[in-house]
């Protein structure tokens, strides 16, 4: 699509066409897709919204960033939010204390997954301890069963000591979820101390935490 019709698009009442014009624009450089992004950073529709936080996080530069940081700070879409948290991660080091602090200071799920998800995939192990750390002290299971299996994937790591302690003060926990996801993590290091708490988690009271506890062993 050329870009006077991307124009014409982006200022259409019709929101499948400002969506059209918003995937169009990944066919551009971000000289020219960044201004047209950034332009319907406050459309009323929050898909939208969530579309252009994508094309931000494709289209990198300091004005993306900084309009990425403002979606996720104000934006009163928790859609949008997230997407805006998952485009930031792209942005690597820069990116990493904007996303923890958010994720302290953002109570909604989503967003809270979409920032832990692609930490666990970056090289950024304090980061990563520092907001699973945080999770176990939350209210949402969602989101403290996904701290749980990332402090698995911190073995191995500058902060495997204290994420293997972490674990261990799970082990009793009081929802079967958890004891069953602690002992999933734990068959994630090797250390006498996690092979303890796994054969104190194979005579579990419930089912599903001795099978996650025995998985691997059968």
């Amino acid at each position: 699509m050329e870009i006077d019709q991307i124009q014409t698009y982006l200022n259409s009442s019709d929101s499948q066409q400002r969506l059209k014009a918003l995937t169009e624009l990944r066919h551009y450089d971000s000289e020219v897709a960044v201004p047209l992004l950034m332009s319907k950073l406050r459309d009323p529709e929050f898909l939208i919204r969530s579309f252009v936080a994508m094309g931000l996080g494709n289209k990198r530069s300091p004005e993306s960033f900084e309009a990425l940081l403002e979606l996720l700070k104000g934006d009163h879409d928790y859609n949008v939010r997230a997407e805006a948290a998952n485009a930031l991660s792209k942005y690597g080091d820069i990116a990493i204390p904007h996303l923890v602090e958010a994720f302290r200071l953002d109570d909604s799920w989503l967003v809270r997954r979409s920032i832990l998800a692609p930490l666990t995939e970056m090289s950024y192990p304090e980061a990563l301890y520092d907001i699973c750390s945080y999770s176990l002290t939350g209210e949402d299971q969602t989101v403290k069963e996904a701290a749980i299996d990332s402090l698995g994937m911190l073995s191995g790591t500058t902060k495997q000591t204290e994420a293997l302690q972490q674990l261990l003060r799970l082990v009793s926990a009081d929802g079967w979820r958890t004891r069953s996801r602690v002992a999933l993590a734990l068959r994630k290091f090797d250390d006498p101390q996690a092979k303890a708490a796994l054969n104190y988690l194979k005579k579990d009271e419930d089912h599903r935490v001795v099978g996650a506890a025995l998985e691997g062993w059968l």
